[in-house]
């Protein structure tokens, strides 16, 4: 039996261009794995497998590869850093113990770092941080150690100090051991001297490593105690207590280095040993019932309790579809069956393998705490249980966040139209931020993400990967609608046509909801004059109708439904009379209830060169943002805004045209507000052309 002590999952994250997938190749290099690094920039990165990815330099789709160092079994996922591809964090964060938040020298904390952070602290993922591409001009290790404190409000524990900057950057010093790891030979990235602390150095390394032993040892009294009557503790015991603080959160040990000149990475790997949790340290799964509140039970690491497993990622590759399981507890056997508690239905095991990016190894079974691959099963989606036949129990599931960007494709031809059929019902599989509908009028095919960069992949995916030939339509915005007043209203309806009529008679009140709050309803019907049995079809009714709201056509949003009163009739009542009266009081009351148009507002982080603050400032008014912060730094100004989707397509042309080619940006969706009427005219004037022209 695997010894669950040796084992790290372990996730790599940052914001985009950081150099996570370049450290995770060392990581690979120096654990053994692979004998030759690929670059990046070079399209050739292990777990940047992906056609897009090697063409665009970027990760969309995290990969896991397993690895050893120091007799533990590292289980390492490489994670995108864009945020359009989010989706991809958050899941691997989900299935994770632990994770190494990279962080570049020179650009420090940046947006999608933070949000990776809050993913993180959402997850309770323990975490080491790695100051990356120290020999890059303008790097600066203590200015990002002081912005993980103020911006992302962390404590980072510094674990090593770098011996020169920039070009100069030559190696680390070790506080704890107050050893000098240097390399000196710029060709032999994989050999390096230990030495002496560098004689101008001796003091800072002194003065840091008093803060590291101060900070540590508050998380053991007896230690504390010992270290407050001058008495240095072992360390043996310095370390417990860091490991200690770092699986409870209290900071995050902090080491520096250049992955790409393979300087540092070695002293991560000792820590992510020494410091990140086992499966067993981490709080387990809790399971929850049908309606998704927590059961009070847990899927304990154990191997050999009951088997509880969680599907957080699917692939389709040459080999079929893959699907990732990360295994909580008990053991997984090739041949054997097991449930799918969400769907009901068994499963059997086929093949298993444990991922090396791209390329497989072939596994008779698994067991608590390994992330593996099974090819080819067939029902199985992001989020689902897989558990024991035997003992059923549901895992907390994935939350996903509603995509807010669509566009209309159209193939070419019937041959394509059938290989697209095909071909994005594998890509919704894949990916839960990714939707698509059909519009039952034009008959187009919509398909809806989270961004222009994601549906841009989607649609290369589909051309590249999958050969299918499509026509692609404008960018689209996903409106919503609402109401802003209250109104009380009645509706009968009556139909009589020989044998038995239908009949339904309702008195209500809808309302604007809070924000977020989605549709609710109540009954204050007393009496019977509506009997009980129909309120849930009189429910249907209204919620069915939102779907489609009375403006433009686009969903409606936060309504509160009361019915007060009504009317029925013994013989021609029934459920469907009643669903009819609901649906039609929908379109009668909500046109009187003021309706609005609703646009997404993104959250945007700009970073600009100091000397065009100005005009990228000026051109986000223009686009109706709002700014919120600007903040210094030493390359450039961070800017922070919300503005409407609508008006930030194309933006990162524009951006570049401003700065020089030397801006950079990120957004996401933040919140819905109402449009204003010049806009909301438009909106309602485009919606009744489409519907004219189909």
């Amino acid at each position: 039996m695997t010894d669950l002590s040796l084992y790290r999952n372990i996730g790599i994250f940052a914001h985009v261009d950081a150099g996570k997938t370049t450290t995770t190749e060392r990581i690979l290099k120096l654990t053994g794995k692979i004998h030759k690094t690929g670059e990046v920039h070079d399209g050739e990165a292990t777990t940047d497998f992906m056609e897009q990815e090697r063409d665009r330099g970027i990760t969309i789709q995290s990969a896991a590869v397993s690895c050893f160092w120091k007799n533990h079994r590292l289980n390492v996922i490489d994670t995108p850093g864009h945020v359009d591809f989010t989706i991809e964090v958050y899941r691997s964060l989900k299935v994770l113990d632990g994770g190494v938040g990279v962080f570049c020298g020179s650009g420090g904390v940046e947006p999608q770092s933070e949000t990776n952070w809050r993913y993180a602290n959402d997850s309770g993922v323990s975490r080491l941080i790695f100051v990356n591409k120290l020999d890059r001009i303008g790097a600066d290790f203590y200015r990002v150690v002081d912005q993980v404190e103020n911006v992302l409000g962390a404590t980072p524990l510094v674990m090593v100090l770098p011996i020169g900057t920039e070009d100069e950057f030559i190696g680390v010093v070790d506080l704890l051991s107050r050893k000098a790891y240097v390399w000196k030979d710029e060709q032999d990235t994989i050999n390096f001297s230990v030495e002496d602390v560098p004689a101008d150095m001796v003091d800072d390394v002194e003065e840091w490593r008093a803060k590291l032993i101060e900070t540590a040892v508050e998380q053991d009294d007896d230690v504390m105690e010992q270290y407050l009557e001058g008495e240095e503790p072992s360390i043996e015991d310095i370390k417990r207590c860091i490991r200690k603080g770092t699986l409870h959160l209290d900071f995050f040990p902090t080491y520096c280095g250049s992955a790409f000149k393979d300087k540092g990475v070695q002293l991560v790997l000792d820590a992510v040993v020494d410091y990140l949790p086992s499966p067993t340290e981490v709080k387990p799964q809790p399971e929850v019932n049908e309606k998704g509140e927590e059961t009070g039970e847990f899927a304990i690491v154990d191997p050999d309790k009951p088997l509880r497993a969680l599907a957080f990622k699917i692939m389709d590759d040459r080999f079929g579809a893959l699907t990732f399981i990360r295994v909580y507890s008990g053991r997984l056997e090739k041949g054997s069956n097991i449930l799918n508690s969400f769907t009901g239905k068994t499963e059997r095991v086929g093949r298993i393998v444990e991922m090396q990016a791209d390329d497989r190894v072939e596994l008779d079974s698994a067991q608590a705490g390994d992330i593996i691959a099974i090819v080819g099963m067939k029902n199985v989606q992001t989020g689902h249980t897989l558990c024991d036949i035997k003992s059923p129990a549901t895992l907390e599931p994935m939350v996903f966040p509603e995509p807010v960007i669509s566009i209309a494709v159209t193939p070419k031809d019937k041959a394509a139209s059938e290989k697209m059929g095909i071909a994005i019902n594998k890509m919704v599989k894949e990916d839960p931020s990714f939707h698509v509908e059909t519009d039952e009028e034009s008959g187009e095919t919509i398909l809806k993400g989270m961004g222009e960069l994601h549906l841009d992949i989607k649609i290369d995916i589909l051309k590249k990967t999958h050969n299918v030939d499509v026509t692609v339509g404008k960018p689209q915005v996903a409106y919503r609608e609402t109401i802003t007043q209250t109104v009380e209203d009645s509706y009968t309806h009556k139909k009589q046509s020989g044998g038995s009529g239908q009949y339904g008679k309702i008195d209500y009140r809808i309302e604007p909801g809070e924000p977020a709050s989605g549709f609710q309803f109540e009954s204050t019907v007393t009496g019977g004059n509506v009997p009980r049995e129909f309120w849930a079809a009189i429910e249907k009714g209204f919620k069915l109708s939102m779907a489609e709201g009375v403006l433009a056509g686009f969903p409606c949003e936060d309504m509160k439904v009361t019915l007060l009163d009504g009317g029925f009739h013994a013989v021609d009542s029934s459920a469907v009379a009643f669903e009819i009266a609901a649906r039609a009081g929908y379109r009668q009351t909500v046109p009187k209830a003021s309706p609005q148009i609703m646009e997404p507002i993104m959250a945007v982080d700009v970073f600009t060169p100091e000397n065009h603050v100005g005009d990228v400032i000026g051109d986000l008014n223009r686009r109706r943002g709002m700014i919120k912060s600007q903040e210094a730094g030493a390359t450039g100004v961070r800017i922070k805004a919300n503005a409407p989707l609508s008006e930030m397509f194309g933006y990162i042309g524009d951006l570049r045209t401003m700065t020089s080619g030397r801006g950079q940006f990120s957004m996401e969706f933040s919140h819905y507000l109402p449009c204003p009427k010049n806009v909301s005219d438009d909106v309602i004037k485009e919606a009744a052309e489409r519907k004219a022209n189909k």
